[in-house]
C-alpha cells in the first residue's frame, strides 16, 4: 500500500498513542494529533475568521479551548502537508467528522474497543514520575528503581471521579462519530483489551488488507 491515510479512534486509556506510533513507523506516514498540530501552527493568521483571537496561540496561553472553526483549518493545513498520516484526537464530535471527509478521503477507520472497567483500570493505575515526567503503570510498567517507585504521583486527572467524567465527555461527544463511520460501513474495530502486541497485530493486519 502506498502511504495510507489513516484515522484511529478510541477512548481515552485505548491505547490509540502506542499504536499510532507503531504506524507511522511501519507505514512511513506522520503521525498528526491536535496537539501537536495546534502547537505547530499556534502563530497561524486566523485573524479572517470571526474568533476572539488573531492566533491559535493566545487561546493557549489563556487556557482557553481553541474554536473547532480554528483546530479543523490547522488539521486540514497539516494533513496537506502530510503524504500519508495516521490522524489521533480529531474529529471528536460529528461536525468535525463532516469536515473531515472534505479535507481528505480517509483509507482506514480504525476504533480501539476497549470497555470502560478496563479504562478505568488503566488511567487510574498510571503514575507520573515528578523528577523526569515519565509515566509508568502500577501494574503494567512499573519501574525498575524503588527510590523511582518511591516518589511516584498521581495526576489529578488520573483520579477514578477524573476518569469516569473523561469516560462520560467522550462517550457523549465522540460515540455518535463512532456510529457515522459504523453505518457509513467504513469502521474497522480492533478488540484493544489484548496485549500490546496482539492488538498491534491486528492493526496492522486491518491496514494491509484494506
Amino acid at each position: 500500500m502506498a502511504q495510507p491515510r489513516i484515522l484511529i479512534l478510541g477512548a481515552p486509556g485505548a491505547g490509540k498513542g502506542t499504536q499510532s506510533a507503531k504506524i507511522a513507523a511501519e507505514f512511513d506516514v506522520e503521525h498528526v494529533t491536535t496537539g501537536d498540530a495546534l502547537r505547530a501552527n499556534k502563530e497561524m493568521d486566523i485573524s479572517e475568521m470571526d474568533t476572539e483571537y488573531d492566533t491559535p496561540r493566545e487561546y493557549m496561553d489563556q487556557g482557553e479551548l481553541v474554536p473547532d472553526e480554528v483546530v479543523n483549518a490547522i488539521v486540514d493545513e497539516a494533513l496537506s502537508q502530510a503524504g500519508g498520516f495516521v490522524l489521533d484526537g480529531y474529529p471528536r464530535n460529528l461536525e468535525q467528522a463532516e469536515e473531515l471527509e472534505g479535507m481528505t478521503d480517509l483509507d482506514v477507520v480504525l476504533y480501539l474497543d476497549v470497555g470502560e472497567e478496563e479504562l478505568v483500570h488503566r488511567l487510574t493505575g498510571r503514575r507520573m514520575d515528578p523528577e523526569t515526567g515519565d509515566i509508568y503503570h502500577l501494574e503494567y510498567n512499573p519501574p525498575e528503581d524503588p527510590e523511582v517507585e518511591a516518589r511516584l504521583e498521581q495526576r489529578d486527572d488520573d483520579t477514578e471521579e477524573t476518569v469516569r467524567e473523561r469516560l462520560r465527555v467522550y462517550r457523549e461527544n465522540t460515540e455518535p462519530v463512532i456510529d457515522h463511520y459504523d453505518e457509513n460501513g467504513v469502521l474497522e474495530r480492533v478488540d484493544g483489551e489484548q496485549p500490546p502486541e496482539e492488538v498491534w497485530e491486528d492493526v496492522r493486519a486491518t491496514i494491509e488488507n484494506n
